[in-house]
């Protein structure tokens, strides 16, 4: 081939953990390219949202749950919590859609039933399209809540690859069809152009005994050769 490949098995990607692709790249030579064998069936993921994993914090003040005393952190919570269920963020992607603001997590530091919590924490997973910065997204949501805001990370934003480029070309030439993902990989943590194609089914992921078919991995080495020996680089 008129070009060379490097395999990287990398880890922590389910965490976009510092010990993963990124402290891979140093040791690697200059990467033109990548594919990235996440499960899309193998179709071509050409876009994936970006991952926002805001820490969220309202506060109140503690007093006794069978007196009116304190002011409840929860019930402060539940206003901002509602706003996240209900908002959407207007502009909405061709291939991505609109974005997605989920609240995943929610707790008190009270180990007592009987006293009205002072704080109130909660993890809201935003999934942002190509159409807005995390910038843009957190200064909306600022506007719009009370409690207070922490990123956890803006490592993780959207990205995509061009239909005019040599991985693409050869994969449409192949009959492979093309989307935008709602889930974020490491080709989010990638500083040059990365295709998302590998063999399997996302919808699986992260279900109870989740599995891949053997015929679905044989299929899929088939067609990365075809498409490796296929792009023009």
């Amino acid at each position: 081939m008129k070009y060379n490949i490097a395999v990287a098995a990398t880890a922590e990607e389910e965490i976009s953990g510092a010990g993963g692709i990124e402290y891979t790249l140093p040791y690697l030579p200059i990467i033109d390219c990548a594919i990235v064998g996440e499960p899309t069936q193998m179709q071509m993921a050409i876009a994936e949202r970006g991952l926002l994993v805001l820490d969220c914090t309202s506060y109140g003040k503690p007093g006794h749950a069978a007196r009116n005393d304190g002011d409840n952190a929860i019930y402060k919570a539940l206003g901002d919590i509602e706003w996240f269920k209900n908002y959407q963020l207007p502009k909405v992607s061709e291939l991505l859609g609109a974005c997605k603001m989920s609240v995943t997590v929610i707790e008190t530091e009270n180990k007592a039933h009987n006293v009205v919590p002072a704080q109130c924490r909660f993890v809201v997973d935003t999934r942002v399209n190509e159409l807005y910065s995390f910038e843009e997204v957190l200064d909306i949501i600022k506007e719009n809540v009370k409690c207070e805001i922490k990123p956890r990370s803006t490592r993780l934003r959207s990205t995509t690859i061009s239909l005019d480029h040599p991985l693409v070309k050869a994969g449409l030439d192949l009959g492979r069809t093309y989307y935008g993902s709602p889930t974020t990989s490491d080709k989010a943590l990638m500083p040059f152009p990365a295709l998302k194609i590998g063999p399997g089914d996302s919808a699986r992921s992260h279900t109870a005994d989740e599995y891949i078919y053997i015929e679905e991995i044989k299929n899929g080495i088939n067609l990365y050769i075809q498409l490796l020996n296929k792009v023009l680089l």
